[in-house]
C-alpha cells in the first residue's frame, strides 16, 4: 500500500507546482489528465500485489487482463473528458501524457523489484 501513497503524493505535488506556474489557468484540465491515469495505476498495483502475494503464477495473467482494461478505460475516459466536459484540449493532453507515462514507469519498476524479490529468495 505504500506505493500507492507515493504515486499519490507525487502526483498531488507536481499537479499544485504545475497549476502554480501556469497561474492557476489550467487547474481543472491537468488535475483530470491526472486522476485517470492515477486511479489506473493505484488499482492495478494494488490488485498486481496481492495477486503475487496469493498465486504469483497468475501474475502475468492479471497483468494482461489490467491492459485489456487499460486500452478501454482509457479510450472512454479520454473522450469522456475532452468530448462531455469540453477540456481544453492541450493542457488535458500534455498532463494525461506526462502521468500516464510516469505512473506507468513507477508501476513498471515497483513490479521489477517485487520480481527481483522473488529471484533472490528462491
Amino acid at each position: 500500500m505504500k506505493p500507492i501513497w507515493w504515486m499519490a503524493g507525487g502526483s498531488v505535488c507536481t499537479w499544485v507546482m504545475v497549476t502554480a506556474l501556469a497561474g492557476g489557468r489550467s487547474w481543472q484540465e491537468s488535475l483530470l489528465g491526472m486522476i485517470g491515469p492515477l486511479i489506473m495505476a493505484s488499482v492495478t498495483w494494488i490488485l498486481a500485489e496481492r495477486t503475487h502475494m496469493r498465486s504469483p503464477e497468475r501474475l502475468t495473467s492479471l497483468l494482461i487482463k489490467a491492459f485489456g482494461a487499460k486500452v478501454v478505460f482509457f479510450g472512454v475516459y479520454v473522450i469522456a473528458m475532452l468530448g462531455m466536459l469540453s477540456l481544453r484540449p492541450v493542457p488535458f493532453v500534455v498532463s494525461f501524457t506526462g502521468y500516464f507515462i510516469a505512473l506507468h514507469l513507477m508501476e513498471a519498476l515497483l513490479l521489477r523489484r517485487l520480481l527481483a524479490a522473488d529471484m533472490r529468495t528462491s
